[in-house]
Order: structure tokens, then sequence, then C-alpha cells
């Protein structure tokens, strides 16, 4: 039925959706900054009337933030997609989005239009960005499940840094290719990730919510045990599967605002702030407006190429997160994470504030290029922001695609976690309209202002987000459970008080606890109200 089995090669197809983010990100950031670009949807009128000087700041703010918003939209709409038409099959509907985007902007005769087209995009990236992490997170073994739902931000940097290749040699192209080439180059993986998609199995919990129990276990069979169908593994985590549908099916088809209930609003808030404040660490305005930073510190020239080290910092310091993110595990990752973007952003700030100066009339091209700082405290600027990037990498970066699937129990996934990623885009949306003014305005206080996000957010990890590496998305139910001893109301499991799940790797291995085997399987042979006598196979 299915051909590929492979839960490396299953991911390395999947997380092409986040390679889109990446392309859209790279495209947009590598080329504002080009003459092409700058004269083709010219606004400016300067004093030099053989010079091009683009959008307006607020205009650029738009465009740029056009593609978050349709993410927005997208995102939200991904967990009816999702939970009707199943994951796999959203993210396909979201790859030929994408190309129907692509196309528009591709041949953007104006900035409507091209607005327009990355609206399409963003829609197409919501979807993804939703749904390869649930796709992932269903179907990955409890012991790899961090490390290959973190591969989405990894095929993410992968698409920034490939992007902005493309779109770094096609620059010195007179006229409109120089832009036209990489937007219509962004419509390949797409169509890669459509086709790749045929050849790979659907996720085991959806197929079992569904009914479809014999595919479930051919997929958890395939997957997790390399064909042995008679895995101890793999009847354990059919049995978790039953017990969870059994109870999911005394309740009602689940609604957004069943994820607003006392039982669930813990969770749900905990989801929504991962992904804001992964937007609030300033990342993607670095990625963004990476070359306004880099004009401002002079490198002359050189602009590009110095904005590009950072695209390959990002690609090389994610991989420590997918090799061990599994074993640090999400709370210490988080902590650490923010604590030195805290310390990057408030030594900017410093920086700027102290040997930076106002440009002087005609020195930059645009308002929102507000600074100049030079010499050893420009070079200073731009090692802080590597190492800020450097930070953010292995932290928030991968942490942010592989918590929120976590979170929630199977009726609820797809929708809780559409909901957690669009307020990634909201904010991924308000951010990238307000630096550009907000650097025209307030300068340096841009960096404060990212600095104490960092430090807010520290404190709230620290209290409020409990640890879920290597523990079974069934297991993980326990912990939001507000009635067991020592819980807190609503709450459930103080976070401080989790740990990472050492034994998980001896549990995959076949080392299966018969008693508690024993027990779900007795549990399904006695009741009766669910139908799961007569649908599910015996384990």
């Amino acid at each position: 039925m299915y051909t590929v089995g492979n839960i490396y090669v299953i991911t390395a197809v999947a997380v092409i959706g986040g390679g889109l983010f990446g392309f859209d990100i790279a495209s947009m950031s590598a080329i504002i900054s080009t003459e092409p670009y700058l004269c083709y949807f010219n606004q400016i009128q300067g004093d030099d009337v053989n010079k091009c000087y683009g959008p307006k700041p607020d205009v650029q703010g738009g465009i740029t933030a056009a593609m978050p918003g349709g993410s927005w939209l997208g995102a939200l709409i991904s967990g009816y997609l999702s939970d009707k038409l199943g994951r796999k099959r959203s993210i396909q509907v979201g790859a030929i989005i994408w190309c129907i985007g692509s196309i528009i902007v591709c041949a953007s005769q104006n900035i409507a239009m091209l607005a327009v087209g990355r609206i399409i995009n963003g829609f197409s990236v919501g979807i993804c960005s939703a749904q390869v992490p649930v796709y992932l997170s269903e179907i990955a073994p409890p012991s790899k499940r961090g490390r290959m739902v973190g591969c989405q931000q990894w095929a993410i940097t992968w698409g920034i840094m490939i992007m902005f290749y493309i779109s770094y040699g096609t620059a010195s192209i007179k006229g409109t290719a120089a832009f036209r080439i990489p937007w219509g180059l962004q419509m390949v993986p797409a169509i890669l990730l459509f086709v790749f998609l045929l050849f790979l199995p659907e996720s085991p919990r959806w197929l079992a919510r569904q009914d479809r129990w014999e595919e479930a276990r051919n997929v958890l069979v395939l997957v997790h045990a390399k064909g042995d169908v008679d895995s101890p593994f793999v009847a354990l985590e059919l049995a978790e599967i039953k017990a969870t549908v059994d109870f999911e099916r005394q309740n009602a088809d689940v609604t957004y605002m069943e994820l607003l209930k006392p039982g669930m609003i813990n969770r749900t808030h905990v989801g929504i702030f991962m992904q804001i404040w992964s937007q609030l660490t300033g990342m993607n305005v670095m990625m963004y407006y990476i070359s306004y930073v880099f004009t401002m510190a002079n490198v002359g020239s050189a602009v590009l190429l110095s904005s590009s080290i950072q695209y390959i910092i990002n690609v090389v310091m994610t991989i420590p997160a997918l090799i061990w993110v599994d074993r640090w595990g999400r709370r210490p990752t988080l902590l650490v994470g923010a604590a030195l973007m805290a310390t990057w952003m408030f030594a900017n700030a410093g920086l700027v504030a102290t040997y930076s100066r106002a440009p002087r009339p005609g020195e930059f091209d645009n308002a929102a290029e507000s600074f100049s700082i030079s010499g050893k405290p420009a070079t200073a600027l731009i090692a802080c922001t590597y190492l800020f990037v450097a930070s953010y990498a292995p932290t928030w970066g991968p942490v942010s695609w592989i918590y929120p699937p976590e979170l929630y129990p199977l009726r609820v996934r797809g929708k809780a976690v559409a909901l957690a990623t669009s307020s990634n885009w909201a904010f991924n949306f308000a951010l990238a309209y307000f630096v550009p003014p907000a650097f025209a305005n307030i300068t340096w206080k841009v960096y404060i202002l990212f600095g104490v996000f960092c430090t807010v957010m520290f404190i709230h990890v620290f209290f409020m987000f409990p640890e879920t590496a290597s523990k079974t998305l069934e297991e993980i139910e326990n912990i939001f459970d507000d009635s067991t001893p020592g819980a807190l109301r609503l709450i459930g499991t103080p976070a401080w008080k989790t740990r990472v799940n050492r034994d998980i790797h001896h549990t995959e291995s076949g080392n299966v606890d018969p008693d508690k085997l024993a027990t779900l399987n007795a549990y399904h042979a006695e009741d009766k109200t669910a139908g799961l006598s007569d649908e599910a196979p015996k384990v």
C-alpha cells in the first residue's frame, strides 16, 4: 500500500513544506535592496532623479507582511482541512496553492498584484506550517519525535539560504528577470512536495480516528517496527491510541471553543504563547530586514554577502538540536535560548545607543535605515547579530515547531495546532509591518523591545511550559490532568517538576511493561460503549 516506511525519508519529504516558508523569506529579504526591484516598484521621488528608492517604508512593510497575513488565515483553516482530508492531503493542497501564488508573484505588474500573490503564498505556508508538524508528530516514534518535527525548522533555514543565494546570483541581471527568476523557481519545491507525498503513509492516529484500524496498524508496523507485525511496542502504541479514541468518541465533534474549556485552556495558552514568543524573539525580523541592519553598519557593497553569513549560521546551528533535542528536553533548550537571545539584543541596543549617529542627508536610501555605526562598534553589532542567530537556531527555532503538536489530545490536535500556528502568523504579520517604521522612529530602542520580550519569555517558560520530550502523545495527557496528586487546578503537574522520559528507548526496543499492555487490552475487551471491539483489531 505504501512504498516508503523510513521515518527519515518521510520527514525529508514532509518538511519541504517548511522549506516553502524559507524560500519566501529569502526571496523578499535578498531582493528588497536590489536596483531592479527598487526601480520597478519605485514610489519615492528623491533628490537624485537617476536613482530608484523603491516602495515607501510603510508600503514595503505591507508587501512583506502580506505573506504572514495570508499565513494566519491559512493556518486557521488548516485545522478543518486536516481533520476532513487527512494530514497528508492537506499538505498537498498547500503545495498546489503555493504554485498558484508563485505564478502571480512572478508575473507581478504592480505592488497590488505582488501583495495578492504573497497573500496566496502565505495561505499555503499557513497550511503547511501548521500541519507538517502535526503529521510528523503523529507518525514519528516518541524518542525521535523532536528530531523529526525539528527538521521543519531546518528545512526553513535551508529554504532561506538556497533562495538567498539564487536571488544573490540573479541580482546582477538587468531588468525584472532579476527578481522574476527566483520568484518563479519557488514553485519547484512545491511540485516535488506534492509528487513525493503520494508515496508516503497517512498519519496512523488520523486513520484510527476514521476507524481505518488496519491501515493504522500497517503504518505503525511499517514505520516503527520495520515490518515486524508482532512488535510489542506497536501493540502497546495501538492500544494507547485505542484508549484515546475510545474516550474521544464519547465527546461531540470538536470545535475551536473546546480549546477554551477548563480542561484545555492551559495547554491552549501554552501552545499559543510558544508560537507568539518565537516571533517576539525578533528572529524573523532579522531575516526580513537584515539588509537594513548591515547597511546601517556601513559594510558597503558587501551587504548581501554579509547578510548571507547569518543564513549559513542558521542552517549549521540547527543541527545540534536535531541530534540532541530529545535528550536535552524542551524546557532547558527554551530557557537557555531565551537567556542568550536577551543578552545579544541588549548588547546591540547598548552598542547602537552609545556609538551610532544620525545618518547624513542622502547617506542612506530608506527612512528605516535610521542610524549609522562604523568601526569596531559596527563589527561588534554584526557579531552580536550573528550570535543571536546562533542562539535562536538550536533552541527556539526547532522547538517552536516541535512543542505545540505534543500538547494536545488527538481529537483537537489539528485545530489546536492550527490556532497556535495562526498566532505565530498574526505576530509575524504585525512585526513585518511594524519594524521598518519602528527603526525609522525609535531606532536602537527596537533592540531593547525585543530584549525585554526574551526576558519575559524566559520567566514564562520556567513557570508554565512542562517537559514533553520522549513521551508518547498519549502519556503527555497525564501531565495536564489536574486530578492527580500534587497537580495544580486547571494546570496539572507544575512545569518545573516535569522531566524527560529516559526509558522510552527501552520501550521502543520491545521492553514493554506486560501489565500495562494487559490492562489496556482488558479495558478494550470490557468496553461496550465505543464500539472498539467491532472496529479495532485486537492487540
